[in-house]
């Protein structure tokens, strides 16, 4: 039996970064990947995929261009499913490669299956022979996969979840989308965009409530704007399935309200995936949804094995996962460097239009009774927005009177999830409008947007109007 340092269980962004961190540190490390290739959900169908066919979509549509250069450019009926899949695939294909060149570098052992835990310090990896090896430290980074409801049979052909739906032979002519979280409202507008009929279902009377809902309303405007149907305070009962593909499939509403669909897409909710760990061995619970908890060391209750990434739940991104499994190393072998992960951070929603946001809502500062102000600028007022055609998108600064800190910053937008970055400067260091409004930014630049929000902002606490 092989002894390591550390063991680490899944190979997408929480545990390649803690193996390679382990790695280049000088331990000796062992990722355990239950499929061929490394990268989880993020590089072969989340974060990336969605967003690198947001990207296809809006190049083959036109969409952003549209009249802006005195040409019409219109949706081409030309290309394939390969040419959508295109941009996607190729981006995959090269993260995969440099992962694997970031893993050999720092003399990581990669074994390949499902490993599961034979007691506290030891994996087994089924196999012909089996593998077994041990560790002093095991990190949990499985991951999460798409829950399936009872009532939807998922024949990943015309029945789709978030995985399936990235391997499509042919686009629906019409879809219907269960679900309006992130990953729902993302292929809403991406095949709403590329020419499908999609009608939008969901459950709550909102999308995105985490959202600050001035811009949620602007998202749901806009979405509706770009031909989607978007239900509120409705369910799904069930789904006829004809069998036969020249046939709609039947999507019976709660109330009684029938819906014809060459497609359907369920994107309500993910499960952690802990199917072959075997935690009964080591004394571990999941939760009902396959959730592994953790303190804020990212510590399980048997205190040599960690977990982090989708696998333990809030806030499932990307960019948080990869520095759970830093600060996970860092804690366990006592290391310099991501003690905590950071207080602060972006969310990013790549939807037609984008959105993204950091710190505050204004809902939040209502609920905590704070004296709050907002300061509001338009894509559309900027140059740079002009030059691009813009003509929706909103930057919104939310501050606190009095001190004029600000304490949340929300955009829907072109380029919102870029424009953000400086935004979670601005909340975590606590900058205040003054700081804002003074500060120089490239003419023209979409940056600028911050200037005059801020400017608005010391309008209001000022009682006048300036710009």
């Amino acid at each position: 039996m092989k002894h390591y340092d550390l063991i680490v269980i899944g190979g997408g962004p929480a545990g390649e970064k803690a193996a390679v961190k382990a790695g280049y540190h000088g331990k000796r490390v062992a990722l355990v990947e239950r499929y061929a290739e490394p990268g989880g959900s993020t590089v072969h169908n989340g974060t990336l995929p969605s967003k690198a066919l947001k990207e296809t979509a809006l190049f083959l549509s036109g969409k952003g261009e549209r009249g802006v250069y005195g040409v019409d450019r219109k949706l081409s009926k030309s290309f394939t499913v390969d040419d959508f899949f295109f941009r996607k695939n190729l981006v995959t294909e090269s993260e995969v490669e440099t992962i694997n060149r970031n893993l050999e570098a720092h003399l990581i052992d990669v074994y390949h299956g499902k490993g599961g835990f034979d007691d506290a310090h030891t994996v087994r990896i089924p196999g012909d022979p089996d593998v077994v090896i041990s560790a002093d430290f095991i990190l949990i980074a499985t991951g999460s996969y798409p829950f399936h409801p009872p009532y939807l049979h998922f024949d990943k052909k015309r029945v789709h979840d978030s995985n399936t739906i990235l391997q499509l032979t042919r686009f629906p002519s019409s879809l219907v989308v269960i679900g309006a979280g992130v990953i729902g409202c993302e292929y809403a507008t991406i095949f709403s965009t590329i020419g499908a009929q999609v009608t939008l279902i969901e459950g709550r009377d909102s999308v995105l409530p985490f959202l600050d809902r001035e811009i949620t309303t602007e998202l749901v405007k806009e979405i509706r704007a770009g031909g989607v149907e978007v239900l509120f305070e409705s369910s799904v009962e069930s789904v006829d399935d004809p069998h036969d593909d020249t046939l709609p499939l039947l999507v019976h509403l709660k109330g009684g309200r029938v819906l014809k669909a060459d497609m359907v897409l369920f994107a309500a909710g993910r499960s952690g995936r802990v199917d072959a760990l075997h935690l009964e061995n080591v004394g571990l619970e999941k939760s009902s949804r396959g959730l592994i908890e953790v303190n804020e060391r990212y510590q399980t209750k048997v205190p040599h094995i960690y977990a982090a990434g989708d696998v333990i739940g809030f806030p499932s991104l990307a960019s948080t996962s990869m520095d759970q499994g830093r600060v996970a190393v860092t804690q366990m072998f006592e290391l310099d460097g991501y003690e905590r992960l950071a207080r602060v951070f972006p969310y990013g929603i790549y939807t037609v239009p984008e959105v993204s946001m950091v710190g505050m809502t204004e809902e939040e500062a209502q609920s905590k009774g704070l004296p709050y102000g907002v300061g509001r600028a338009n894509h559309a007022d900027m140059p740079r927005g002009k030059i691009l055609g813009a003509k929706e998108g909103l930057l919104k600064l939310v501050y606190e009177k009095g001190s004029r800190r600000i304490l949340g910053v929300h955009v829907i937008g072109h380029l919102a999830s870029e424009l953000i970055h400086y935004g979670v400067t601005v909340v975590e260091s606590n900058k205040t409008l003054e700081d804002v409004s003074s500060a120089v930014f490239n003419c023209p630049s979409l940056h600028e947007l911050y200037k005059y929000a801020a400017h608005d902002g010391l309008a209001e606490e000022r009682g006048k109007k300036i710009r």
